[in-house]
């Protein structure tokens, strides 16, 4: 059993995807139950089954019509779910305007093509309780936690200044009917509506994604063994036409590759050998420049040789001189 609300009953903004979580749910729950069907040893017997069978759809008791987040919901739920629509906080507005809004509703159901739930009225034992039932829907329940004491029993009620609102009082609300109708008189059909509508929906269209199919191109039967070969060889064939098409993305992007590292392997051998003829210019000039300083060295080597020359001459004749002075001065004062 599955009950939901609408986030706009809160005061929330509308969101169109709130509804989602809930369809993925009940989706969960068939996936694991055909993953258990689709074993090759399964054990559906001892299977615990999680399906969802019954959604009570709760409705703000606005007494105008349905939101239209409620119409999307259902709208979305329908082939899913069995839903019942159930009319919340009941004693909130008064029975006339609960009549007419129930049948509000039901008229904007029908005109907005959402299926609800109708108690099935094919059995005679049951047929003129549920006719009498499906007048009724929607449902209008009312909720409590506590307990007053009304007479020597204590009932699940509501108290107000002006009186009690009693939960299994047929009079205060569709409670007891809610309750008889989803335990003890539906409750096998609402998992015969599951297994038979919604899940063989849901098990058609998953098999037709995996690829099987019922009936061939030429409209003949197909058993199971020959979809699976057809599926085989076609996820084969597209296994194939990805390899080849990753094979051509690798070599083109080889190729990308090669030519980058080309270019890069240019660009540095451009780079090297400006750098060389950048070094020989350096080199040769450098060997120009060392050829002239070895000729300024060997120069000022020669001069300076020339140099010293000069000087040891100029000391050797310099006492010849002194003495030649010496000697003529003596002479000139014995004279």
């Amino acid at each position: 059993m599955y009950s939901t609300s609408s986030s706009e009953d809160k005061g929330g903004p509308i969101s169109w995807y709130c509804y989602q979580p809930i369809v993925d749910y009940i989706d969960a729950q068939f996936e694991a139950y055909l993953q258990e069907e689709l074993k090759i040893k399964r054990s559906l017997f001892s299977y615990h089954d999680t399906r969802i069978h019954v959604c009570l759809y709760f409705i703000s008791p606005t007494g105008h019509s349905l939101k239209t987040l409620d119409l999307l919901t259902m709208k979305s739920l329908d082939s899913k779910v069995n839903i019942i629509p159930i009319i919340g906080k009941a004693d909130s507005i008064s029975k006339t305007e609960l009549q007419k809004f129930k049948n509000k509703i039901m008229s904007e159901l029908v005109s907005n093509g959402v299926q609800i739930y109708q108690f099935p009225t094919d059995d005679e034992t049951i047929s003129k309780i549920n006719t009498i039932m499906n007048g009724h829907l929607p449902f209008a329940v009312v909720g409590s936690t506590e307990e007053v004491r009304i007479g020597n029993k204590m009932v699940r009620a509501r108290q107000y200044p002006w009186g009690i609102v009693q939960v299994e009082n047929e009079n205060h609300c569709d409670f007891i009917k809610l309750r008889e109708m989803l335990i003890c008189t539906n409750m096998e059909d609402l998992r015969e509506q599951t297994h038979a509508r919604h899940y063989e929906l849901y098990r058609r269209c998953r098999l037709e994604e995996m690829g099987f199919r019922d009936i061939g191109p030429e409209n003949k039967p197909v058993s199971l063994q020959e979809a699976y070969e057809a599926k085989r060889h076609e996820f084969y064939l597209e296994l194939q036409r990805k390899e080849e098409e990753m094979r051509q993305q690798f070599v083109q992007k080889v190729k990308e590759k090669e030519a980058i590292l080309k270019e890069a392997e240019h660009q540095v051998h451009t780079k090297f050998e400006h750098r060389m003829l950048m070094l020989q210019e350096v080199k040769l000039k450098l060997e120009k420049n060392k050829k002239v300083l070895d000729d300024e060295i060997a120069m000022f080597i020669e001069k300076k040789a020339n140099a010293e020359v000069l000087q040891s001459q100029a000391s050797v004749s310099t006492p010849l001189v002194s003495l030649k002075r010496d000697k003529d001065r003596k002479n000139s004062s014995f004279t």
